[in-house]
């Protein structure tokens, strides 16, 4: 009778509005970025724009080093994701099926560093990165998103839901742990795998506060550091920091919905065990 009536499920009057009010802040943003000065400036302000100005676009890529930027931040997020599926997937698995001493403190020594805030690591962070030479260069952007505690998290339990007579069926035909490891478990890893690469890729490309911190020359910037140089005490370039924004936000966008499936397949199967 349900379905006689809606074609949809109930829910989604309730999810379409809630969608909305996420949606309008993204379109909002794309239309200012095509506003010009007078038009951002303008009190009561509006939503739709006059016309598709591309004087923001224009004052961007000509008097800043967007590409630059870019770049650095592509190869930062990069290095991240892909030390992030490497070694979080590797650590996740050990916690999952290697039986040693001290197994479950050790795990519980990682999840622990999830509650120590970023901004008490902030100064010996620094320290460190200055006596190994590191500070002001891009590695100083990507070293602290080598691994993570919750991608370590996020694949031990993926590897705790996988069947363990799989593993057991590769170790009677001859297969070690690291054969194991790379030829049957990553590859029914791959949604776990995804998802980890959307979740650091999220985070690394939009980090602010620690780059903000351990980098000065303005070439070496990251996207969002470069972005919040738009902003000043006495003057804010309305019109470059939306299309900036625009600019920086749209790979996002495309990495999610092409990662979309994997990542609602991964957050039903983590579910299953713990």
């Amino acid at each position: 009778m349900r379905r006689r009536v809606l074609p949809f499920s109930a829910w989604h009057l309730v999810l379409m509005p809630v969608s909305l009010m996420f949606v309008l802040p993204l379109v909002h943003m794309v239309l200012a970025s095509f506003m010009t000065k007078a038009e951002l400036n303008r009190f009561p302000p509006r939503f739709i724009p006059d016309g598709l100005h591309l004087d923001g676009y224009r004052r961007l890529f000509s008097e800043s080093h967007i590409l630059l930027w870019l770049g650095n931040t592509v190869l930062v997020s990069a290095v991240s994701v892909l030390a992030h599926l490497v070694l979080c997937s590797a650590a996740g698995y050990g916690f999952a099926r290697l039986k040693f001493a001290g197994r479950g403190v050790a795990f519980a020594a990682v999840l622990a560093t999830v509650m120590i805030p970023i901004q008490l690591l902030m100064i010996p962070t620094y320290l460190m990165f200055a006596r190994l030479g590191i500070v002001d260069t891009l590695a100083a952007a990507f070293v602290p998103w080598l691994a993570s505690a919750f991608g370590i998290f996020l694949m031990r339990q993926f590897f705790l839901s996988l069947p363990v007579e799989l593993e057991e069926a590769a170790r009677i035909d001859g297969c070690g742990v690291l054969r194991t490891f790379v030829s049957i478990v990553l590859p029914l890893a791959r949604p776990a795998l995804a998802t980890l690469a959307v979740f650091t890729l999220l985070s690394s490309w939009n980090d602010l506060l620690w780059p903000l911190v351990a980098i000065s020359d303005d070439h070496k910037y990251t996207l969002q550091v470069g972005l919040a140089s738009f902003q000043g005490m006495r003057r804010t370039e309305w019109s470059q920091l939306m299309a900036g924004n625009v600019v920086a936000t749209l790979p996002l966008v495309v990495a999610f919905l092409v990662a979309q499936k994997r990542f609602v397949a991964t957050m039903t199967m983590t579910g299953l065990k713990g």
